[in-house]
């Protein structure tokens, strides 16, 4: 068995791990670490939940502790990219812990906070950078902070970073680096054109693979529940009430399909709230810190909580609607069964999300099993809404979303015409039950008072 001891890390950094809960390194942790450390580029893939911030992370810090001189005013040492706020606060927090005790001096710069605050605790420069793309270019612009003399750049949920949403952002950054550096990418999906990208921000990397790319852990019960749009609303409420006092995350493909469904939850009577790019940080990071803490069962979200984000009791995650990005399926049902433990993940798919369950089912390079419902015919796919055209949530009067059966339409779990039987390409699967495990909180009992979260980040 591999221990930390063995991997060459920092005496200083191996006397914090006991206390920040790491006994044995994970298979990431032990195949990349070494490399790092020997000052190799590096991308690394593994599943969601199986400890790449610190695979890349304890390494990191080794490096800096190896060679102490200070970064002088307003220069970067090292510098860790992340595309969401809530990453960004996560990965600076397990940094925070391996550094207690040592000189290393880590900077958190995201949107949403006061620039000029930033700018400040940058003045005497940092050893560790660790922020989101849209704040750091403020930043550089601003002429508050150089990457002259940063010697190493990581890309955490690197797939995303080099997506076209990002690109052009790490492109601007990327001129202002020096040629000569270390570069860590580590994602838990890696799409080869995505790939193609990545292979030019890295020399004679290294590639550490642990799991096929796209593959989710093991301990996560999948399924697929055909129902037609309008009674989305209702399904998840019978799916919630099963297990009562439980951790779930719902995600909404928008942000105001979130709100609505946050909303309709908490009139039915679920502690429920939404989080989405449109909510201050202040928000955001409250309404972590109350799911985080069991003050609220049932966090309802956009895509910007599907990556990297750590909740480790999470026991079910709804796909309420089919992701448009299929890899995003992976990262939003690797929010449960963290670390080893079990998890359930139920997609309620629409006659207009056909096409991308199809494209999810790529990516794993096998079908969802169907525990509801069966797969749309190909005229009722034909005849859905295609997104945009009144396909979002809306409830009728009264506060729930509309369930009545859109005409002509059949019986919910009734098979639509012309359908395939439900087990003739797909695999049958045990409907996700709740486990053992005890909820985190007892039903009805009285929250405890809502804690308040930092202000922060921007995207």
């Amino acid at each position: 068995m591999t221990t930390f001891a063995e991997l060459g890390l920092s005496p200083k950094l191996l006397a914090a791990l006991p206390a920040a809960g790491f006994t044995e390194p994970t298979p990431i942790q032990a195949q990349a670490i070494p490399h790092v450390v020997r000052g190799r580029d590096l991308m690394g893939l593994a599943q969601t939940g199986t400890g790449k911030t610190a695979a890349f992370g304890l390494p990191l810090l080794t490096r800096l502790l190896d060679v102490t001189h200070p970064a002088g005013p307003r220069n970067v040492r090292s510098l860790i990219l992340a595309p969401t706020r809530e990453l960004v606060q996560q990965i600076y927090e397990h940094l925070y812990a391996f550094t207690r005790g040592t000189p290393v001096k880590l900077t958190m710069v995201v949107g949403g906070a006061s620039i000029n605050r930033q700018s400040d605790r940058l003045a005497k420069g940092t050893d560790c950078l660790i922020a989101t793309p849209g704040r750091l270019i403020d930043l550089l612009e601003r002429g508050d902070v150089s990457l002259e003399r940063c010697s190493y750049l990581v890309l955490d949920e690197a797939d995303h970073m080099l997506d076209m949403g990002f690109i052009h952002a790490l492109r601007t950054i990327a001129r202002h680096l020096p040629h000569k550096r270390q570069t860590l990418l580590f994602s838990a999906t890696m799409p080869k054109d995505i790939e193609e990208i990545a292979a030019t921000y890295l020399r004679e990397p290294v590639r550490v693979q642990v799991n096929p790319p796209g593959k989710p852990a093991e301990k996560i019960i999948q399924g697929v529940h055909f129902t037609p749009q309008g009674d989305k609303g209702r399904l998840l409420e019978s799916y919630l009430q099963k297990h009562p006092g439980e951790a779930a995350i719902v995600f909404s493909r928008t942000k105001h399909g979130a709100d609505k469904i946050a909303k309709f939850l908490v009139g039915w009577g679920f502690n429920a709230i939404a989080i989405h790019g449109n909510r201050s940080q202040n928000q955001r990071e409250r309404a972590l810190a109350d799911f985080r803490a069991g003050q609220v069962d049932v966090l309802v979200a956009t895509d910007v909580a599907a990556r990297g984000i750590d909740i480790p009791l999470v026991r079910h995650v709804y796909n309420y609607d089919m992701p448009n990005v299929p890899e995003n399926y992976v990262h939003r049902i690797g929010r449960t069964a963290r670390a080893g433990a079990d998890g359930a993940a139920v997609s309620f798919c629409a006659p207009a999300e056909m096409e991308e369950l199809r494209a999810v089912e790529k990516v794993l390079n096998k079908p969802v099993p169907v525990i509801g419902g069966a797969p749309w015919a190909m005229e009722a796919v034909a005849a859905a809404p295609k997104p945009g055209q009144n396909r979002g949530q809306r409830p009728p009067r009264g506060g729930r979303p509309q369930g009545g059966k859109p005409q002509g339409a059949k019986p919910q779990g009734a098979k639509p015409a012309g359908a395939k039987p439900a087990g003739a390409a797909r695999p049958k699967a045990a409907r996700p039950e709740g486990g053992a495990q005890a909820p985190r909180r007892a039903v009805g009992a009285k929250p405890a008072p809502t804690s308040q979260g930092r202000s922060g980040p921007r995207r």
